[in-house]
């Protein structure tokens, strides 16, 4: 059993994703970040960085004590390992599948989130910002593109983890002010995951959720307002 610490976030999105592809037994349990769960000691204790989402396998490989990850992308990867499944077995497969992502963990992910934030929840409406962060993430999601132009079907060959973290950042895609028809293999890519069965699950799973999903003023003191002090 799979204990899954989750809000409906793109981040917590990528998990559920594999789950139910993956087909693991697994139990959500909600952090609703918007009112500072995450900031409590039996989430901390597993998710150190207070972000969702986290996991504690009762399972191990090694039959060891139940083990609590955090990190979407450490998640991915260790889930893969675990069922031997969604990431390559052979070496440049592997390397190709982790590559991008990184690539994710490191651009598209952050890029798209300071688009958001800048564009939808900044309490000034700074231009640069919006432009800059809206113009990396058209960028980013170019790079998708080119690569997905080869005929392709997804990121790394088959279906992997390298999908499933892109995918839910791509899904707001209208928020992030980018049109998906300027980017047609990226579309097609973005289409071919939206009908997959799990993929419906999972998104129809978040709904259940969180039936309220508005960022109000008291979410955005919590979300917005973190410094050095929130750590201590």
């Amino acid at each position: 059993m799979i204990d899954l610490y989750y809000w409906t976030t793109p981040n917590g999105h990528k998990i559920t994703l594999f789950l139910e592809e993956a087909g693991l037994p697994y139990r959500i349990v909600p952090v609703h970040i918007g009112r500072g769960e995450q900031f409590k000691p039996e989430f901390l204790r597993i998710a150190p960085n207070n972000r969702i989402p986290a996991i504690v396998d009762h399972a191990p490989a090694d039959g060891g004590e139940p083990l609590p990850i955090f990190e979407s992308g450490a998640i991915l990867l260790y889930l893969a390992d675990k069922i031997g499944r969604f990431i390559p077995q052979n070496l440049r497969g592997r390397s190709e599948t982790l590559q991008w992502l990184f690539w994710q963990m490191a651009g598209l992910g952050p890029m798209a989130g300071q688009n958001h934030h800048f564009s939808q929840y900044a309490p000034e409406k700074l231009p640069y910002a919006i432009e800059r962060y809206v113009k990396e993430t058209a960028r980013l999601y170019g790079v998708l593109n080119k690569h997905l132009g080869d005929g392709r079907e997804f990121i790394a060959g088959d279906y992997s983890i390298a999908d499933m973290a892109c995918y839910p950042w791509i899904v707001p895609y209208e928020r992030q002010q980018q049109k998906l028809e300027d980017f047609p293999h990226l579309a097609q890519w973005f289409e071919r995951i939206r009908t997959r069965p799990a993929t419906e699950r999972a998104y129809a799973l978040a709904k259940e959720i969180n039936t309220s999903p508005v960022v109000d003023d008291t979410a955005k003191k919590i979300l917005f307002g973190q410094d050095a002090s929130t750590s201590r």
